[in-house]
């Protein structure tokens, strides 16, 4: 499964703008919250800035969604602040 990442505001400073990730372990029927999960467990910067208490938002092709949300193969996904200076 091929995804676009792109992260925003202080995950763009500690990440980068995006990346896109082969993620060929994705289970069956992978969620956000999975695919964030696999980018923490990565460890580093990923692990540091989308750790489970920090609080972020997803979006989902271009769409605000929550972590139960599946994805799909040439998804775009971004994660972002939940407020985000102009």
């Amino acid at each position: 499964m091929r995804i676009e990442l792109r992260y925003f505001a202080a995950l763009r400073e500690a990440l980068g703008s995006g990346e896109t990730l082969d993620w060929a372990s994705a289970p069956a029927q992978p969620t956000l919250a999975a695919l964030r999960d696999h980018l923490v467990a990565r460890g580093g910067r990923h692990a540091e800035a989308l750790a489970r208490p920090r609080a972020l938002r997803c979006a989902l092709d271009q769409t605000l969604r929550d972590e139960s949300a599946p994805v799909h193969d040439g998804a775009e996904v971004a994660f972002f602040p939940p407020v985000t200076g102009g």
